[in-house]
């Protein structure tokens, strides 16, 4: 089980992050457009910076289900290391359990925001704020997702040295 989460969080985290580095592309290209249009061309473009914008919720947005894949979220590993052992690995699956709990809230309500969006318009696209909005509920699902399969896959064990992280890495 622990493998199959591995694998599944890792094929997961690849594919989110190729979506992350080709949005992170379009934002970089649409940013010096807009460096282009306004101090050399002049062509007054009006979306450049609003594209930007939602170019960059959603890539920001999709990079947390990367930190959690990895384990490279803030945490307070010093409080937690000077834990026994056992009293550790309890506390870091509460903490994943609650993370999950806070992700699947934020999933819930960002269905009805995403939802919300579609009444609404892009000021200088003219179309719906809806797939802009829809960036909180389906990055809230991936991390929900990866979330779990993180807890199957390091069962507590990500802070441990020596045998429990050796096991926990070859699964």
């Amino acid at each position: 089980m622990r493998s199959w989460a591995f694998k599944a969080s890792d094929r997961i985290n690849t594919i989110v992050e190729a979506i992350v580095a080709v949005l992170m592309l379009l934002l970089v290209l649409d940013v010096w457009l807009g460096v282009a249009d306004r101090y050399f061309f002049h062509w007054q473009l009006p979306w450049p910076e609003e594209l930007a914008r939602y170019l960059m919720i959603w890539a920001a947005m999709l990079a947390v289900s990367s930190g959690i894949s990895r384990r490279e979220h803030i945490g307070l590993t010093v409080l937690v290391l000077a834990m026994p052992r056992n009293l550790r690995r309890m506390v870091l699956i509460g903490m994943d359990l609650v993370a999950l709990a806070l992700f699947l809230y934020v999933f819930w309500y960002g269905i009805g925001f995403a939802q919300s969006g579609e009444s609404r318009q892009a000021m200088i696209f003219g179309t719906s704020l809806q797939p802009y909005y829809a960036a909180i509920p389906v990055s809230a699902a991936i991390a929900s997702i990866q979330i779990m399969l993180v807890t199957v896959r390091d069962l507590g064990l990500y802070l441990d040295t020596g045998i429990e992280q050796e096991e926990a890495a070859s699964c």
